[in-house]
């Protein structure tokens, strides 16, 4: 269920604005949708794991308090992230 260490680093090099950027909005919204992705394929098969749903839940309310604060600040690079993501929005 959670993200390998390949993985991190795969989405780090994609979508860091400078390089060893961590804690940038994109960085974060980009490793929590990869988080996101893995725990809704773990619930196809486990339908009744309710504990990690609520986990489910606090990773996308996190991921929409990014999203809304890098629109706030930069909607040009809002725009390009939920492009690049395929969100909806």
């Amino acid at each position: 269920m959670s993200i390998t260490a390949e993985r991190k680093q795969e989405l780090l090099g994609e979508f860091a604005t400078v390089k060893g950027d961590t804690g940038s909005p994109e960085v974060q919204v980009a490793i929590l949708s990869e988080r996101i992705r893995n725990l809704t394929e773990h619930f196809k098969d486990h339908k009744k794991d309710n504990h990690s749903r609520r986990g489910l839940l606090k990773l996308v309310s996190q991921r929409r308090r990014l999203l809304d604060y890098l629109n706030a600040k930069d909607t040009a690079r809002y725009q390009t992230l939920i492009e690049k993501l395929g969100l909806r929005r």
